[in-house]
C-alpha cells in the first residue's frame, strides 16, 4: 500500500515516486541517478513520514552525485533562508527582474487617485514599452501560503493606482503583480484568475512560475550555496550579496568571509556548475 505522508502545511497526500522523480530530473539530475535515488526513498518512506524529510533525504544522496543539481533542487529551502526579513528577498526578485531585462527601482513612491502608494518593485522594460509594480510577501514557513486577504489588498491598492487622473499626473503603471517565495492558496488563486492580479510564486503560474524564471535567468539566491555556512550565508545577505552570480562576477564578493583560499575554490566551482545546469524545459523534454 502507498503510504500517506505529511505535507509542510500539515495536510496529507499519497506519496507519489514518480513526482519525486521528475522534481529530480526537473531540477537537473541524470534519469539514471533520478531513478536510483527515487527508488531509495520509495523503499524507505513509512506511513505519516513528513515531506520536509522525504526532501531532506533525497537531497543528501542527490548531493553525493551531483553537487550543483542537488543546490537547484534545494531552492525552495534556499528562499526561505533569504530571511528572517522580506528586504533580503525583495533586493533578490529586483535582480531577477533586472536579469530578465528589467530596469528595477525598490520600494518606489507611486501616486494613486486617493494617496501614495509604496510598491516593493517598480520596473519598467524599454524594448515593450511596458511598466509594472510588484507587492512581495516574503514567508519563513514552508507551510505558509499567500492568502485571499492578501490578493484582495493587493487588488485595492493596484485599482487606486490604476485609477489615477491622466489628466493631473502620470499613471506610470500597465500590470501589477503579487509575488511570494512560497505558495499561493486556492482561493487566492481563483480570486487573482477572475480579477486579473498577476500571480508569481511557487510553482504558479505552472509553466512560468518563480522556480522555472530563475532557472531560465539563471539566478539563484546565495543561500543555495551548499558549501556555504549559514553563519556565511547571513554575513554575505548582510553585505549586500543576494545571488550566486554575484560571485562568480566577482570574487572579492567573498572577501568578508575570509575563508581559505581553496574553500573559495571550492564555492566558486559550484556556483559555475549551478549556473551551467540546462535550463529545466530541456530535461523534462528529454525524459
Amino acid at each position: 500500500m502507498t503510504p500517506i505522508i505529511i505535507k509542510a502545511d500539515g495536510s496529507q497526500e499519497v506519496f507519489d515516486p514518480a513526482r519525486l522523480r521528475a522534481s529530480l530530473i526537473r531540477s537537473g539530475a541524470g534519469v539514471h541517478a533520478a531513478e536510483r535515488i527515487t527508488d531509495i526513498i520509495t523503499s524507505t518512506v513509512t506511513p505519516g513520514a513528513a515531506s520536509k524529510a522525504i526532501y531532506a533525504r533525497a537531497f543528501a544522496l542527490l548531493r553525493r552525485e551531483e553537487g550543483p543539481v542537488a543546490a537547484r533542487y534545494a531552492l525552495r529551502r534556499a528562499l526561505l533562508e533569504l530571511g528572517p526579513s522580506g528586504h533580503p528577498f525583495e533586493d533578490f526578485i529586483a535582480h531577477l527582474f533586472q536579469a530578465e531585462g528589467w530596469k528595477v527601482e525598490p520600494r518606489k513612491m507611486i501616486q494613486g487617485k486617493c494617496v501614495a502608494h509604496e510598491t516593493d518593485l517598480y520596473a519598467s522594460h524599454p524594448e515593450r514599452n511596458e511598466y509594472l509594480a510588484a507587492e512581495l510577501k516574503y514567508h519563513n514557513d514552508p507551510g505558509y501560503k499567500t492568502d485571499l486577504k492578501v490578493a484582495l489588498y493587493v487588488k485595492s491598492r493596484f485599482d487606486d493606482i490604476f485609477s489615477c487622473d491622466p489628466q493631473t499626473r502620470s499613471c506610470p503603471i500597465d500590470r501589477g503583480l503579487l509575488v511570494t517565495n512560497t505558495k499561493f492558496s486556492s482561493e487566492a488563486i481563483a480570486y487573482a484568475e477572475c480579477v486579473g492580479v498577476e500571480l508569481l510564486g511557487w510553482g504558479y503560474p505552472a509553466t512560468d512560475n518563480l522556480f522555472m524564471r530563475m532557472s531560465r535567468a539563471k539566478v539563484y539566491p546565495i543561500t543555495t550555496l551548499t558549501g556555504l555556512t549559514r553563519t556565511e550565508k547571513r554575513l554575505l545577505i548582510e553585505q549586500g550579496v543576494i545571488a550566486v552570480d554575484e560571485i562568480v562576477r566577482n570574487r572579492s564578493a567573498l572577501d568578508p568571509l575570509h575563508i581559505s583560499p581553496e574553500k573559495v575554490g571550492r564555492l566558486l566551482a559550484e556556483a559555475e556548475g549551478l549556473l551551467a545546469l540546462p535550463h529545466p524545459l530541456h530535461d523534462t523534454v528529454s525524459v
